[in-house]
């Protein structure tokens, strides 16, 4: 099954590329920090995965992500700029009954978007606890300091994986700094207020963004389902869109 791949302009005039694979159904899918449309939900079957099951799987590559622009101007990193951008592109595809999910960084965007009015049929939190929606500022000063010292750091360095994955996606250090400056933290009321039906899916030994469990009890309506894997292996291994695809369509 093949990707369409299209350019979108978002409220600002930058430019998002965007990926869509399959027919039906749409649903959006936001991948992580550092990743792109294609590692995160491509290239390990994910979305043809839920392509096969009746899905329009449209997946942006983030601003300064994938091939995605990543500007350098600070005017184009407001607070929150990637809750805008979907919003934009959901007006823009003009959808009114979709689903939407997000792992790691797409999942507190989705969190983001659920708590300030977008509604989607159902909704995905996948690689994320709690403290990863309330405490953003200690993973923002960490990933701030892995850009740099990206060049120094030495194996064995706690940052070391994360700079490592950096540099393999090709990230815009000057763009990325920018953009962890854009996100803000999430008052445990405000999630404990969506009322979509929401799926928290995490890798059983993913505590990266704190108690997935913790997470998902909060939820008015939220359903726990671990996964074999860490916070990076989670992504590759199958479990993860079986248990997509039986939340989303069941």
């Amino acid at each position: 099954m093949s990707t369409k791949n299209w350019d979108f302009s978002s409220f600002d005039g930058v430019t998002l590329k965007i990926h869509e694979m399959g027919q039906g159904r749409p649903v959006i899918l936001l991948h992580g920090l550092f990743s792109n449309a294609n590692t995160n939900w491509i290239k390990f079957g994910h979305a043809r995965a839920l392509a096969d099951a009746g899905f329009r799987v449209i997946m942006p590559d983030l601003r300064a992500h994938g091939d995605s622009a990543a500007p350098h101007d600070p005017v184009a990193y407001p607070a929150d700029v990637l809750v805008k951008d979907i919003r934009a592109l959901i007006d823009h595809l003009e959808l009114t009954d979709f689903d939407l999910g997000g792992f790691s960084l797409g999942a507190r965007t989705t969190a983001k978007l659920l708590a300030t009015g977008t509604m989607p049929r159902k909704a995905i939190l996948a690689g994320m606890g709690l403290q990863g929606l309330a405490g953003w500022a200690g993973r923002r000063d960490f990933f701030f300091q892995a850009i740099d010292t990206r060049d120094s750091a030495k194996r064995g360095d706690p940052h070391w994986l994360a700079i490592q994955f950096m540099k393999s996606q090709k990230i815009d250090p000057v763009a990325a700094r920018l953009l962890l400056g854009t996100f803000s933290d999430m008052d445990p009321a405000e999630a404990a207020s969506i009322e979509t039906e929401i799926l928290v899916l995490c890798g059983s030994e993913d505590d990266d963004n704190g108690d997935p469990e913790e997470l998902a009890a909060i939820l008015l309506n939220g359903h726990y389902v671990a996964i074999p894997g860490t916070h990076m292996s989670s992504v590759t291994k199958a479990e993860m869109s079986q248990e997509m695809v039986r939340f989303l369509v069941g």
